[in-house]
């Protein structure tokens, strides 16, 4: 008999028969590895249980324990669910169906919209499917055969004709019901947990908005039925938090249909949360050796042809022409980004390596030409405002650069907000990138010996950078277990060089400074939508747009509540005074429901004492205090 070898995941080999499987494998590990096994991966790749092993592949088993687990899981059940409509709907034509996070969608062509009771009778027929416990079957055919075999299926074609001639192309059967798919699946329909579908949609065929638009039904499948009452408990907790309807209710911010998508409009109280983040983050940059500038929202087409927007970013930007004047017209270009600016301002003057490394911040408002379909609120916006900086430093200080804005993502992530979070640093784009490999290299090393001088542990993300340079991207994790991307640390060795840039060095010599690329909370939109659903809009007190509403039992207690007020606002104190007349027990409850931090009443015990009485949002009373003490209290929630 002859034997291969193949190598696990602790480092050992294990010699197993020619032509064997990775179910073969698991076996020969053990039983329950095998009854256990969902999938295989091999040399990186996931595959069915079935796939046949060469000498020398890495080889590890996907049992339900493994992160790989749920997206197979979701994959087979995207089948599935195509097997039950199938069923259901014969005349049904069939576009894709992949898994996504948290769950899997296919999109359909019928000849008239699902309903809700389609959606029940679907979920029902997959039930039965599961129950049936159908092998899901790999085959092979040529191109020829695929076209044969999908006939009356347009997209199905489509996807096919558009692969190489040579291709070897790939089905899976479950039952009577075949699909075009690269794999892989559990090994049988029983093996599927619990699943429900969620919704409806519409979706162009492939992205296209001048092809047919597809019906998409959204599932979501788990391990154990707990996990997805665990899954759906998390829905309907994000539902309360989102933070288009807290938004409308803390009256922060509201959208416009004759303004347009992405654009918000921040009421007075929104308005006063991001002054109050600027405000703060200013403090701690200028603290932190930055200097401040402020660019211009647009800038003739020439500069983004130099910097490689033109080029490399048209597609997300608004161009337009401007009648100069003696019949010349101009091409200008609203700013997707802040870089330019700040690279014209270094370049206003002879720079020396004693000016580096030099800190340039903004809070810079660009507009990006988002698809319709995926502006979400404040969460994908076209319109925003970053907390913007470009640092130009020489070759040897981007290490030490990095650390400290990895140490200030620390300070306002962890420290002030309290959120836990990951990196994630992405390489070189394989299309639409500028630049030598050797710098990628350097600048991709600095990025991850940053990280690992922090003790940051770090996923890569292959090929997806800026065009202009690597990155690394702080992931947050909210109060309800989301994932969040809010701060990017950018090298760039490219824009430097196209606009010519260059600072003298200490040799008397000339040389291309390095250009560093940081935000920290981001577009400041996407982070105020992500804190009101992480605090469900309880702002932490130093951020609260009104601190403390003031509560006079009765008319004749007016006057000194507004005076109240008063000596609270010099303090530094936000305040309003609840002067409509209304019981006491209305009053409180329209602050909980705004989520006020503290309620203040005054009657004549308050008066007399020059006091307040205290209550706290969640504490409830806490008793009297002089308007001193509480305004020395509220300054102390300051980070």
């Amino acid at each position: 008999m002859v034997e291969i070898s193949v190598k696990l995941p602790d480092g050992s080999e294990r010699a197993v028969p020619e032509g064997a499987t990775v179910l073969d494998v698991a076996a020969a590990i053990g039983p329950r590895l095998a009854q256990a096994a969902l999938a295989g991966s091999v040399n990186g790749s996931l595959v069915d249980l079935g796939t046949v092993l060469q000498n020398g592949d890495d080889v590890a088993i996907i049992t339900s324990k493994s992160p790989e687990a749920l997206h197979v899981l979701r994959h087979s059940a995207a089948h599935v669910m195509a097997e039950a409509v199938k069923d259901l709907f014969p005349m049904a034509k069939f576009g894709i169906g992949p898994a996504i996070e948290d769950g899997f969608y296919y999109d359909f062509d019928i000849d008239r919209p699902f309903t809700p009771e389609d959606l029940e009778a679907i979920e029902a027929r997959m039930r039965e499917i599961v129950a049936e416990e159908k092998t899901f079957t790999r085959g092979v055919l040529d191109k020829l055969e695929a076209w044969d075999a999908f006939d009356g299926q347009p997209y199905k074609r489509e996807l096919i004709e558009d692969l190489p001639e040579d291709e070897v192309i790939s089905i899976y059967t479950q039952g009577a019901f075949t699909d075009l798919c690269r794999g892989p699946h559990v090994p049988s329909t029983g093996l599927l947990g619990a699943f429900k579908l969620m919704k409806l949609a519409g979706a162009y065929w492939r992205g296209d908005s001048t092809r047919p638009m597809l019906q998409r039904i959204y599932g979501t499948a788990w391990l154990t039925q707990k996990d997805l009452d665990a899954y759906l408990t998390r829905l309907e907790e994000a539902e309360k938090r989102d933070h288009r309807k807290l938004g409308k209710e803390l009256d922060l911010f509201s959208f416009h249909e004759i303004a347009g998508a992405g654009l918000p409009l921040y009421h007075p109280k929104g308005a006063r949360i991001l002054r109050l983040l600027q405000e703060w983050l200013r403090a701690e940059l200028y603290r932190r050796g930055y200097v401040e500038a402020i660019t211009p929202h647009m800038y003739k087409a020439d500069v983004w042809k130099t910097s490689g927007h033109y080029d490399f970013y048209r597609e997300n930007m608004y161009f337009f022409e401007i009648d100069e004047g003696d019949g010349k017209v101009n091409e200008y270009g609203i700013k997707p980004m802040n870089c330019p600016g700040h690279v014209m301002i270094f370049d206003n003057d002879v720079r020396s390596y004693r000016d580096l490394p030099m800190r340039i911040f903004e809070f810079g408002t660009v507009y990006r030409h988002e698809m319709s379909g995926v502006v979400h609120g404040l969460m994908r916006a076209r319109g925003f405002t970053q907390d913007d900086a470009h640092i130009f430093c020489a070759p040897d200080q981007v290490h030490d650069e990095v650390i400290r804005m990895l140490e200030l993502v620390d300070y306002i992530m962890g420290d002030v907000f309290g959120f836990e979070y990951s990196a994630e640093i992405s390489t070189r784009p394989t299309e639409k990138s500028i630049g030598a490999d050797d710098m990628w290299e350097l600048a991709t090393k600095s990025l991850m010996g940053a990280c690992d001088s922090r003790g940051l542990a770090y996923e890569i993300n292959e090929g997806d950078g800026a065009f202009y340079g690597p990155k690394i991207d702080i992931k947050l994790k909210d109060a309800i277990g989301r994932t969040w991307q809010c701060s990017t640390i950018q090298v760039d060795f490219n824009f430097p060089e196209r606009f010519g840039l260059t600072y003298r060095t200490a040799e008397n010599s000339e040389a291309v400074p390095f250009m560093l690329h940081r935000t920290i909370l981001g577009s400041m939109e996407r982070f105020l939508g992500i804190l009101i659903e992480h605090y469900a809009g309880a702002f932490p007190t130093w951020l609260a747009p009104v601190q403390a509403v003031i509560i006079p039992i009765s008319d004749r207690h007016l006057e000194y509540a507004h005076e109240t007020r008063g000596a609270l606002e010099a303090a530094g104190v936000r305040a309003e005074v609840y002067a409509e007349n209304e019981p006491m027990r209305v009053k409180i409850a329209k602050a909980q429901q705004q989520k006020v931090p503290y309620m203040l009443i005054v009657g004549d015990k308050e008066v007399e004492s020059g006091a307040v009485g205290v209550r706290e949002r969640t504490e409830g009373d806490i008793g009297a205090m002089s308007i001193p003490a509480f305004a020395a209290r509220v300054q102390s929630e300051k980070p």
